[in-house]
Order: C-alpha cells, then sequence, then structure tokens
C-alpha cells in the first residue's frame, strides 16, 4: 500500500485516504493508478482498510467514472484471484473480507452504466466472478458474485460474455434452488458456529444474534432473487428457454417469492412471467399443474406482483397451444377478476380480461380445443352481466332505484336468516340480491358478495369464499383494499394451508382497518386484537422463509413431543371470527365479522416454536413492530435490490 504522498497527520505511511485528499488532480490519479496495479502484490497488513474505503464509494457514487478508468475492475478482479489460490494470505490479518468487497465493488459500478460494464467484461472479471458463483468460498461471496454477473447480463453489449460462460445458467438455477438451505444450514441454524466475518458483514459490527438472524433472512431471500434475475436475463432469449424449463426448477418458481423481507422483488414470478412470454416457454408451464394452481393462487392475492401472475394466466390461454392445458382452471379465476378497473399499469384490465375469455369461447372446438359446459356457462354468465350493465345505462334512475331497493329487502332477509343460524339459506338470499342489484352499485355488491363469502366459510366452502372476497376486492375503491374481505379469504386461504396468500391478506387487512374510518374497525386502531395477532404469527411460521430448510434439517419443533414438526399444527381457532353472526352496527348491514376487533371463541393455549438446541431462531417478534419492521426492510431493499427486468 505504499503511496507517494502521506499526510503530515496520519500514522500509517503511505495512506491510501490520505492520497485521496491530494489536491493535485494529476498526481492524485498518478498515485491511484500506481496503487490499483500494486495491490493485488502486496501482502501488507491493513489491506481491507482502503478495499472497505473503496466499497463505501462505489455504493455511494456507482455512476463516477474516475476508479474505473484508473484499473479498478483488474484490480479487483485480480484481488479476488488471490483470495481463492493463496488461501494463507486470505487468512491472514483481515484478508478474508477482501474478495466480498471487490465482488461488491465490481457489483456497484456496473449498476447503472453499460459503459462500466463493457470494460469490467474487459477487464476480465467474469470468470473470477463464476468462480464465487461455484461456491469456491461461502455463500456471502455468492451473493455479491451473483448480483455482479446480473448487472452485467442486464446489458446488450455484455450479455455475449455471461453467455458465453455456459456454466453461468446452470449455477444460477442451482443456486436459486438451493439458497435457503445454504445458509440456514450453513450460518443460521447453529449461532454459535457463526463465521465472524459474515456477522461482521451482515450486521456492519452492530452484533447481536438476533440481528444476524433477521440480515441473514434478507440475504439469503437476495442470493435466491439474485439467481433469478440472472437467470431472468437468460429467460429473454429463446435458445435458453429449454434449460430453464426444467420442471424440477418450474414447479419450484411459484414458491420463490422472496418473503417479506425482499418484497420489491417479483423473484420467481417475474421469471415465470418472462417464461411465459415466449411460445417457448408456455408449453412446459401449462403441463405443469402445481405452477397453473399457485399463477391462480397468486392471481387472487394481495400479491404485490398479482398482474404478473393474470398476465400468465392470460397469455397461456391466448396460445391455442397451451390453452386447451389451462382453461378449466384458468377461467373462473380471470372471471372473479373481470371486474377490476386498474391495476398497476395495466389500465382497464377487466375489459381486457373479459375480451380474451370470449375469445377463448369462440375460438373452441370440439376435441382438443373442447372446453368443459361448467366452463362456458361461466363465460356466458360473465358476458350477459357486461350486457346487463349496458342495458341498465339507459334505464330510467327510477327503475334502478326500485332495483336497488328490492336487493336491499332481499339482502335483509339474508342478514336475518344469517342471525338465526341458517347459512345456507342466507347464501341463497345474497344470490338472489346480486341477481337484482344493479351492476354499476358497486358498493352494494361489494358488501353482498362479501356477506356470501362469509356464508361459504362456515359452511366449510374455502373456494366459494376465495372467489367471493376476490370480486368484492376487485369491486372496491381502491382495489384490494376491503377489509373484511381481506380477513375473510385469509381466513379461507388459512382452510386450504396456503399460508402466503392468507398472511398477505391478513397483513393488508390489520392496516387497512388502522386507517378505516367505519367505527367498527378503527375503534381499536392502535391495539391488534389477540386472535389477529395469533393469526397472523401462525402464518408467519408457516410461510417463513427457512421453513423448509429448517424442517428438513431438524431445526423446528414445536411445544410436547419433540418429534412434532411445527407444519403438523392442527390448531384451528386462528380463524374462529368467521363464526360471528351478529349483524353490522355501522348501517352497511355487512354480517360475520361487524366486530371485526372482538374475539369470542373460547381462548386456547397459543402454541410457540421455540428455538431448538441448535439454535435456530423463528421469526416471533412482536406485531406492534412487524409492520414497521416490514417498511424498514422495505426500504433497505430498495438500495440493494435490482429491477427485475431491465
Amino acid at each position: 500500500m505504499n503511496m507517494d504522498k502521506v499526510s503530515p497527520d496520519c500514522p500509517y505511511p503511505g495512506c491510501f485516504f490520505c492520497v485521496m485528499k491530494e489536491a493535485n488532480p494529476s498526481k492524485r490519479r498518478a498515485s491511484v493508478l500506481k496503487f490499483f496495479r500494486e495491490l493485488p502484490s502486496q501482502d501488507d497488513d491493513g489491506q481491507v482498510l482502503p478495499i472497505s474505503g473503496l466499497w463505501n464509494t462505489a455504493m455511494a457514487h456507482p455512476n463516477d467514472p474516475e476508479f474505473i478508468e484508473l484499473g479498478i475492475f483488474e484490480c479487483m478482479a485480480a484481488l479476488i484471484w488471490k483470495g481463492l489460490k493463496n488461501r494463507r494470505w486470505l487468512s491472514h490479518d483481515q484478508n478474508i473480507y477482501i474478495p466480498y468487497y471487490a465482488a461488491h465493488i465490481i457489483g456497484s459500478y456496473t449498476m447503472n452504466m453499460e459503459e462500466f460494464a463493457e470494460m469490467a467484461v474487459h477487464a476480465g472479471v467474469i470468470p473470477a466472478l463464476v468462480e464465487l458463483l461455484r461456491g469456491r468460498l461461502t455463500w456471502v461471496e455468492q451473493r455479491v458474485a451473483v448480483r455482479a454477473l446480473g448487472h452485467l447480463a442486464t446489458y446488450a453489449s455484455t450479455f455475449p460474455a455471461i453467455a458465453s460462460h455456459g456454466e453461468i445458467l446452470e449455477l444460477s438455477m442451482q443456486l436459486a434452488m438451493s439458497a435457503l438451505e445454504i445458509v440456514y444450514s450453513h450460518f443460521y441454524q447453529y449461532v454459535d458456529r457463526r463465521l465472524s466475518y459474515h456477522c461482521d458483514l451482515l450486521t456492519r459490527g452492530m452484533g447481536g444474534v438476533e440481528l444476524e438472524s433477521r440480515k441473514a433472512e434478507e440475504w439469503a431471500s437476495q442470493l435466491q432473487c439474485w439467481s433469478l434475475q440472472l437467470i431472468n436475463c437468460f429467460a429473454f432469449k429463446p435458445e435458453f428457454l429449454s434449460t430453464i424449463c426444467n420442471p424440477e426448477f418450474l414447479v419450484k418458481l411459484p414458491g420463490m417469492w422472496g418473503g417479506l423481507v425482499n418484497e420489491n422483488s417479483p423473484a420467481g414470478i417475474g421469471l415465470l412471467r418472462t417464461i411465459c412470454h415466449h411460445k417457448l416457454g408456455r408449453g412446459p408451464v401449462a403441463s405443469c399443474p402445481e405452477i397453473i394452481e399457485s399463477l391462480c393462487n397468486i392471481a387472487r392475492s394481495s400479491d404485490d406482483w398479482q398482474y404478473m401472475a393474470i398476465d400468465c394466466l392470460i397469455w397461456l390461454l391466448q396460445d391455442p397451444s397451451s390453452s386447451h392445458k389451462v382453461i378449466d382452471k384458468a377461467v373462473p379465476v380471470l372471471i372473479d377478476l373481470a371486474e377490476i378497473t386498474t391495476l398497476g399499469d395495466h389500465k382497464k384490465l377487466g375489459d381486457s380480461i373479459t375480451n380474451v375469455l370470449q375469445e377463448c369461447i369462440q375460438s373452441s372446438g370440439t376435441g382438443r380445443n373442447s372446453i368443459s359446459s361448467r366452463t362456458r356457462e361461466q363465460v356466458e354468465e360473465l358476458l350477459s352481466s357486461r350486457e346487463r350493465l349496458k342495458w341498465e345505462k339507459n334505464m330510467p334512475k327510477e327503475d334502478l332505484h326500485i332495483k336497488q331497493a328490492a336487493a336491499l329487502v332481499v339482502k335483509l332477509e339474508g342478514n336475518s336468516l344469517f342471525s338465526s343460524g341458517d347459512i345456507s339459506g342466507a347464501a341463497l338470499k345474497y344470490s338472489e340480491a346480486l341477481a337484482l342489484c344493479p351492476m354499476r352499485s358497486k358498493k352494494e355488491r361489494t358488501v353482498l358478495y362479501s356477506n356470501r363469502a362469509q356464508c361459504h366459510l362456515l359452511l366449510q366452502q374455502p373456494l366459494a369464499a376465495i372467489s367471493d372476497t376476490t370480486r368484492a376486492l376487485c369491486l372496491h375503491n381502491p382495489i384490494n383494499r376491503h377489509a373484511k374481505s381481506l380477513w375473510r379469504r385469509a381466513q379461507a386461504y388459512d382452510m386450504l394451508g396456503l399460508a402466503k396468500e392468507s398472511l398477505l391478506d391478513a397483513i393488508l387487512y390489520i392496516n387497512e382497518c388502522s386507517q378505516s374510518t367505519d367505527p367498527d374497525l378503527s375503534s381499536r386502531q392502535n391495539k391488534v386484537p389477540e386472535y389477529v395477532e395469533r393469526f397472523v404469527k401462525k402464518q408467519m411460521r408457516a410461510a417463513w422463509l427457512f421453513r423448509e430448510a429448517a424442517v428438513k434439517h431438524g431445526g423446528v419443533h414445536c411445544e410436547g413431543d419433540a418429534g412434532d414438526i411445527c407444519s403438523q399444527e392442527t390448531d384451528d381457532s386462528e380463524w374462529e371470527t368467521a363464526s360471528e353472526s351478529d349483524i353490522g352496527d355501522d348501517g352497511n348491514d355487512e354480517v360475520g365479522e361487524a366486530r371485526e376487533w372482538k374475539n369470542i371463541s373460547t381462548e386456547r393455549k397459543d402454541r410457540r416454536s421455540k428455538a431448538s438446541k441448535k439454535g435456530t431462531l423463528l421469526p416471533t417478534f412482536p406485531l406492534n413492530i412487524f409492520l414497521v419492521y416490514i417498511r424498514i426492510v422495505g426500504q433497505e431493499s430498495k438500495v440493494t435490490t435490482d429491477s427485475f427486468v431491465k
């Protein structure tokens, strides 16, 4: 680290940071150039200090060309190779940190500028990064290597260099499938075996087992999501789809969702959307019923990437070669979504869905392309409702008011039947009221669908409840924000064992209640009731990113029998409010959970998972800080997570 200029106050001879204070630009550039050339061949102590300084500079000023022009990429690549080949040097002093910082610096400087990416490729960074991607060091270095390679793959001019290393795609697919297990088994599971430099990198010196564990979960999610981002770059090229569409890999994509700690990445659903955008990808996806089922669930959920699942279903239906494989599953879901107006950047999405469904009916024939009579009836019912809306636009206002009043009378009859315990009779009355209610009376129809969904819950019909709550949420303004429908759908998904979908709805329900003007929902907005807290914690445990890995490695046990895995929990008290039969006091006559914050069931012992002797920590932090935690992590993710599709 010998440099030409030393500050008189600095105790370290040849200090890089002092050189950076050189007022003469020419002298400073010459000294920095010399530093980058000589650093890889030096064995002085304290090399990590200037490298960490360069890491901070790259993070803060990724578009600054100064260090790029002076050879930082060549220097970082050489340092990675040195760490891979010279383990004695790597274990000396704090050199163990250097390969991580070097790969991170490459990724930061190639994040935004294609010109910088081209210079990085010319400097030979790819082979060094590939070796880290292989796992030659640890998962921490794999994470920053896949990040850097993902940036290089996003540019048209540098993608061919990435693609020329054929193993990158295969390695990324393996890493995406195994990332969570790697981090869990190599770091998270055994608290007393955690490498100290991993802990330091994760917490930036803050320390603490709990913080280490939370950051490890976030980094594990990023390792998986950045692997998927890299694969996504390959998926835009048809010649790589045959490799990507490996059934073993495809079927796992819907379950790769980034978790609550990395909500800004579309993860598996984003890659599926890219695959489904091309004809060569739609065939393998349509041939996997599990994927279609997952797409249907995501399309009817509070997932931020809901629109991506809808896009996939639409494209699969529009393709004659895949339509017959998915039509009977996809059509009922899309019918539930047909009254969406705007979802993200998708304008008039409901009209687009209706047009696609109409084309399916018109193009269907006999044999392979035939559709079931039930599916045809459902689409024709939707088309009839659209005609009914047009017809109502020409009706006199007095006639519309009469229809609305008639629907209200029938709804009140349904409420009365519900209160008396005749749940099936109440559901029929709500159906009758929906047939009478004007199509443009969206608020009233929202309540009717939500009330009927409550009946379906009590009748143990979760699929019907999901259908009705989804229709209510599509009608509501803003979309997906009707609190009671969110809670009911959360319970329905819980009945089906779909923890992620249930969790997302429950969290959004809590948020909506805290902001609601409805006195029944907002009167206790500063206190989350115990039964809701238990419900969310249950779903958090079931949807935990490390859940599968923890079960596989024996790290999750319930109280009681030591051999019982938490996933076998049968406590159904979490959705007890589905049995309420009070009619609301708020004037809207919604049944079921008129007093959402009231727990009327018998209290049961809340079974809580505990850390095993191996040191496993489950996500059980208090719910009152849970939403704040999500927002904080989400903000951090925006800094560290790159755009999925460029």
